[in-house]
C-alpha cells in the first residue's frame, strides 16, 4: 500500500524533472524529464508511486488531445496507408527475432526469455506471456522497461533533428475547447474505456479518448484544442508513470540487463530509421509521422509525443494499434510452454 507521501513525492519529482527538463530545452521536456527523474530516483532506492486514478485521467486526457487533431483532411490521406503498415509488419520481425537472437548472444538467455525481452509490444501484455511461460520474468521487465525510456529520448531527439522544429512546449494547435465540452468528452471516454478495459483491451483509455474525441471534432460538434494547462500535467504524468516501472528494481539487475536494452534500442531504432526513409521516399510521407508510427514505444507515450511533435495522430493510433495487435496473434506461437529460463546471473 502506498501512502500519500509517497504519491505527493514522486509528483514533485517528476513536476522538477519538467522543469529542468523544459529549462534545458530538451526535446519534449514535460515528457522525458520526468520520466527521466522519476526513474534516477526511483533507482537510488526511493519508493514511487503514481496512484491508478491519476494514470487513467492523463491516458483519457492524452487521448482526446490526439482526437483533436483528426480531421477530415487527415482521414482522406488514409488511402496512402497500406504501404507502411505492410513495412511495419516486417520491420516488427526483424525487431522480434533479430533482437532475440542479439539477447540470446549478449546474455546467454533462453529462446523465451530472449524472445519477450525483444518483442517490441505492450509491456503488459509481455509480463503476462513472460508469466505463462519458463522465463527469467525481472529480466524480461527491466530490459522492456529501459527499452522504452531509452525510446522516449531517443524519437523526439532525432524527429527535432531532421526536422529542425523546436518543441520546448506543446505547439499550440488553435482555440482551446470550451470547458463543458471537455468535461463531456472525458465522461464519455471514461465509460467507453471502462468498457473496452474490461474486454482486455490494450490502451484502452487512451483509445477510448481518441475515439470520442474525433468523432466530436470530425464532426464538427466540438471545436478547439485540449488547453495546455490540461495538455501539459498530463504528459508529466505520463514521464513519472514511466519512470515509477523502476521502483524496487536493483542497480544490479539494471546492469545485468542494460547491454541487451542498449542493442535493442539500437536495433529498432536503426531499422525504424531505415524503414521510415523508405517509405517517405516511396510514398511522400512526413517522416516525422513515420519515426513515431513506427518507433516500438508504448502506445501512450508514443500518442503523448505525436501530439507535442505535431504529428498525424490517426496515423499514429492506427500503426500503434497495428502493432499490438500483430504481436497479440504472432509472439504466443513463438513461445514453448517448456523452455526452460536462464539462471539468473
Amino acid at each position: 500500500m502506498h501512502s500519500m507521501h509517497t504519491t505527493a513525492l514522486t509528483l514533485g519529482i517528476g513536476a522538477l524533472g519538467a522543469v529542468v527538463a523544459w529549462a534545458l530545452g530538451l526535446p519534449a521536456p514535460f515528457l522525458t524529464g520526468p520520466a527521466l527523474l522519476v526513474t534516477a530516483a526511483s533507482l537510488l532506492g526511493l519508493q514511487t508511486h503514481v496512484p491508478p486514478p491519476l494514470r487513467d485521467i492523463s491516458l483519457v486526457l492524452i487521448g482526446i488531445g490526439m482526437g483533436t487533431g483528426v480531421t477530415p483532411q487527415v482521414l482522406d490521406s488514409a488511402r496512402h496507408w497500406p504501404l507502411p503498415l505492410i513495412t511495419l509488419a516486417g520491420l516488427l520481425l526483424i525487431i522480434l527475432f533479430g533482437g532475440a537472437g542479439l539477447v540470446r548472444w549478449l546474455s546467454g538467455q533462453d529462446t523465451n526469455t530472449a524472445r519477450l525481452a525483444a518483442t517490441p509490444g505492450h509491456l503488459s501484455f509481455v509480463l503476462a506471456l513472460s508469466t505463462g511461460a519458463k522465463a527469467d520474468l525481472p529480466f524480461i521487465a527491466v530490459v522492456q522497461s529501459v527499452r522504452v525510456l531509452l525510446l522516449i529520448v531517443l524519437v523526439p531527439a532525432v524527429a527535432t533533428m531532421l526536422t529542425g522544429a523546436d518543441v520546448p512546449m506543446p505547439a499550440s494547435r488553435g482555440m482551446p475547447m470550451p470547458m463543458p465540452a471537455l468535461l463531456g468528452l472525458s465522461g464519455l471516454a471514461a465509460g467507453l474505456g471502462w468498457a473496452l478495459k474490461h474486454r482486455a483491451i490494450p490502451a484502452a483509455l487512451l483509445l477510448a479518448g481518441m475515439a470520442v474525441s474525433a468523432a466530436a471534432h470530425g464532426t464538427g460538434q466540438v471545436p478547439g484544442t485540449l488547453p495546455l494547462w490540461v495538455e501539459i500535467p498530463a504528459f508529466a504524468i505520463m514521464g513519472t508513470l514511466i519512470g515509477t516501472r523502476f521502483s524496487g528494481v536493483t542497480p544490479a539487475l539494471v546492469a545485468r540487463a542494460l547491454g541487451a536494452s542498449a542493442v535493442l534500442s539500437a536495433l529498432a531504432c536503426t531499422v525504424t530509421f531505415a524503414a521510415a526513409w523508405g517509405v517517405h521516399t516511396l510514398g511522400g510521407l512526413p517522416m516525422v509521422d513515420l519515426l513515431i508510427a513506427f518507433a516500438p514505444g508504448g502506445l501512450e507515450t508514443m500518442a503523448a509525443i505525436s501530439i507535442l511533435l505535431g504529428a498525424d495522430p490517426a496515423f499514429v493510433a492506427l500503426h500503434h494499434v497495428f502493432r499490438l495487435v500483430f504481436l497479440a496473434v504472432l509472439v504466443p506461437h513463438c513461445i514453448t510452454a517448456d523452455s526452460p529460463a536462464a539462471a539468473p546471473r
